[in-house]
């Protein structure tokens, strides 16, 4: 498999603080790879280091298999864009001029894909209104053109959702998706939104204490997250007994109501309740959802 980012042990050490403590992380090209852990884990640090910001105390990365320390990184760091923590727009400048200065700033001869990389994220019809003026998921679509200047393949983006509303929140999705899937634009996402990050992402790595706990692909996680029926029954009792009795996976969580594992008949279960006169209050499909699982393989679940 081919990879647009790995880390191998990485280590980030301020005075007696290991925020990175031998990160080692293998984001596959095309992806799109939900860098999750709650705050403090060290996701803006690892970030900060592959954008070049910072230097790792120990360990190495590669960005297209070219080493953190070598020279020809910075050609590999042109083909990424990134939106590190906040937005770096100009707040005085419309939505167009922002761009032109990045494009400026990378030197790139021509303003003439602006009008496209505007449309892009949605900022077209904002004409000569200033980013001040601009709601936040507005500033946040504007931080990620100008993280696309340049037309880069890897775009690395921290908390992308953070305060957003509803609405924002769905356009920062659709936008993602897009860019993955029509620009084969690959993807990490820095967030502890996890219901938001379920929705989108093809690959996770889990972080705590700055060390990697667990690398999974989507379609691994959903076999992980067992799927179940959730019942509500008027006499537990009686519940586990025909449970037992059928030899079904079951984990009672309350007192009148269950999770039963696997394949069961509905009628079969109806009708085995009827007799021992436990009536059945409601019943419905149920999936261990992403912040379930992530806390159970941290030992919190």
């Amino acid at each position: 498999m081919e990879y647009v980012l790995k880390t191998n042990g990485l280590r980030k050490v301020y005075g007696n603080n290991k925020v990175l403590d031998g990160l080692s992380m293998h984001v596959p090209k095309g992806a799109i790879y939900g860098f999750v852990g709650r705050n403090g884990a060290g996701k803006t640090t690892l970030i900060r280091l592959i954008c070049g910001l910072q230097e790792p105390t120990e360990g190495e990365y590669f960005l297209y298999g070219i080493g953190g320390r070598e020279k020809e990184i910075e050609k590999s760091r042109r083909r990424m864009g990134g939106v590190v923590e906040t937005p770096s727009i100009y707040l005085d400048m419309s939505a167009q001029e922002n761009l032109k200065e990045q494009y400026r700033i990378l030197g790139l001869p021509s303003f003439e894909e602006i009008p496209d990389l505007l449309k892009l994220v949605g900022l077209e019809d904002t004409g000569k209104k200033k980013a001040k003026n601009f709601s936040l998921g507005m500033r946040q679509r504007l931080g990620i053109a100008i993280a696309l200047a340049g037309n880069p393949d890897f775009l690395v983006l921290d908390e992308p959702a953070n305060g957003l509303d509803p609405q924002g929140i769905v356009e920062m999705r659709e936008l993602i998706l897009r860019l993955n899937r029509e620009y084969d634009i690959t993807v990490l996402i820095s967030s502890h939104i996890l219901d938001e990050l379920s929705r989108i992402a093809t690959h996770f790595g889990f972080i705590d204490k700055g060390r990697m706990v667990k690398e999974i692909s989507a379609a691994e996680l959903e076999a992980a997250c067992r799927k179940c029926i959730r019942v509500t029954v008027s006499d537990m009792k009686a519940l586990c007994r025909t449970l037992d009795g059928k030899g079904l996976d079951y984990t009672v969580i309350s007192g009148n109501q269950a999770d039963i594992f696997g394949k069961i008949s509905v009628t079969e279960l109806a009708l085995a309740l009827d007799k021992e006169k436990c009536e059945v209050n409601s019943m419905q499909e149920w999936e261990e959802s992403l912040e379930n699982y992530y806390m159970s393989i941290l030992g919190q679940g």
